[in-house]
């Protein structure tokens, strides 16, 4: 019999150490603290994670018809259903009800629903201008899931590095954590909009070398997460001819290519880069992308519908992650039939295009607005200094911290951006993440907010964060009076 005083399986110091290493600030001590503000009464604006609906936007009118339908299939043989539902959203159901016989309690294939996976691969052909394999693509639940499938399968020891972008998505280094491998950050280049210096990456991954680690694999997010800037076709070009030397997997986080705000960069994925470039790089380098329901226009987190395409991996490793994703058994099938729905809406011609259309628009323009606003909110604001939003959904302004800001923080024991960070949502219910969070540059300091809030309440956020940080810079800064102590990058 076990005695009181010894330890059990589960008590916090006999835990798997990896567990304990893993940090993900985006629900950390901020978040955390927002919460308690909240159970207080105090009203709290949460963007500090990219859930469009959690914000107020509603959900696109016609894959929650189609989905409707298919949670409650008793639905359509009432002689009413055509007064409440459009004919298509009622054809999709019935479509996705005959490719999913058991319903949508019922699991699917641990790679998705065939027919779903086919629509993917349709969609992906219609993007790309190249045929893709529906049997390389795997149906998830939510990107993140795929994004650490991959994670799993590439790292084997500690000694096996990833290279991820900082700043970066925090989902990066937590899995990396958690499956026991090396993150090998490469910093991104906040002066050059955020850009890639390849001579940078290249010494990193020679330094990473020399300490025994061997780089497997490279991370990029693009748009991106949480810098928001989009890679140019010439940059991705130049990142896959760099994992073609280095025999490295790319891994192209592509979760918000429908989230574009201006016209100088559009979306091209590192696929159709890829496959331009032509034999032998387009034959030989690995390459995992990744899309989810999500983000987009669409912003169903909650759905978690997400899928993965291989592209050049070898079909025996295709049969391992097939026999992992098994484990599962099924992704969520609501999840599915949202992915389904989100690459093949309605078509011109269809009853409900034209709204789905409308819908689409308006949400997308209202973002590319709110981009502008609190982008050059935040470059009003005294020692703060903010790149564009070219994509995505967040903003990470950079913010000089006072010297006496930055002591007063290590007096309260806390990191320079966190005491800002804490000091702006006790002062005005905003709910940020510190760029530590992220990943960035020694003494260089930065909060990462969505643009999410709704429209017509981005001024009246600005103008709240703008009378904080003045206040704020008034009481650290010693230079008084409101007059800007840093220029522009």
């Amino acid at each position: 019999m076990v005695g009181g005083g010894v330890r059990k399986p589960l008590d916090y110091e006999e835990l798997n150490e990896n567990v304990k290493k893993v940090q993900y600030a985006v629900r950390g001590e901020l978040y955390l603290r927002a919460s308690e503000l909240q159970k207080e009464g105090k009203k709290i604006i949460f963007t500090n994670v990219g859930n469009p609906h959690a914000l107020g936007q509603k959900p696109l009118t016609f894959p929650r018809q189609v989905v409707a339908l298919c949670q409650a299939p008793f639905l359509l043989d009432d002689p009413n259903v055509g007064l409440i539902f459009p004919a298509d959203a009622i054809a999709r159901a019935k479509h996705y009800l005959s490719l999913a016989p058991g319903g949508l309690g019922a699991y699917s294939d641990s790679r998705g629903i065939p027919g779903v996976r086919k629509e993917v691969a349709e969609f992906i052909q219609r993007r790309d201008g190249y045929p893709s394999d529906p049997e390389l693509i795997y149906l998830t639940d939510g990107a993140s899931k795929g994004v650490m499938q991959m994670l799993n399968a590439i790292i084997r020891s500690d000694r096996d590095g990833i290279l991820v972008p900082v700043p970066q998505y925090p989902l990066y280094s937590a899995a990396i954590s958690l499956f026991g491998g090396s993150l090998v950050p490469y910093y991104l280049e906040e002066e050059a909009n955020w850009g890639l210096d390849f001579a940078n990456i290249r010494q990193t991954v020679t330094e990473a070398r020399s300490k025994g680690i061997t780089v497997r694999a490279m991370v990029i997010i693009n748009p991106g997460n949480p810098t928001g800037q989009c890679l140019s076709e010439g940059t991705i070009r130049e990142l896959l001819s760099f994992c073609y030397r280095e025999n490295l997997v790319l891994l192209a986080d592509e979760v918000y290519q429908q989230n574009i705000y201006q016209d100088e960069r559009p979306f091209i994925s590192a696929r159709k880069v890829l496959f331009d470039m032509g034999p032998p790089t387009s034959r030989e380098v690995q390459l995992v992308s990744f899309h989810t329901v999500s983000k987009g226009y669409w912003g169903e987190c909650g759905q978690r519908g997400g899928y993965f395409e291989m592209t050049n991996l070898p079909p025996k490793t295709v049969d391992e992650i097939y026999k992992v994703a098994s484990i599962a058994l099924s992704p969520n099938v609501p999840g599915q039939i949202f992915m389904g729905l989100m690459v093949n809406p309605p078509k011109p011609g269809d009853i409900s295009y034209m709204k789905y259309a409308a819908e689409s628009k308006a949400i997308l323009e209202s973002l590319r607005r709110r981009a502008h606003i609190m982008t050059d909110g935040f470059n009003n604001c005294r020692n703060v200094v903010c790149n564009f939003t070219e994509g995505a959904m967040y903003s990470f302004p950079q913010i000089r911290l006072p010297q006496r800001a930055i002591d007063a923080a290590q007096s309260a024991g806390k990191a320079a951006d966190v005491f800002y960070c804490l000091k702006l949502l006790e002062a005005t219910g905003i709910s940020t993440v510190p760029g530590s969070g992220f990943g960035q540059k020694e003494g260089v300091f930065h909060l990462r907010t969505t643009i999410l809030p709704a429209e017509e309440d981005m001024p009246a956020i600005m103008s709240s964060f703008k009378k904080f940080n003045d206040s704020f810079m008034d009481q650290y800064d010693g230079y008084g009076g409101g007059g800007s102590s840093y220029s522009r990058m």
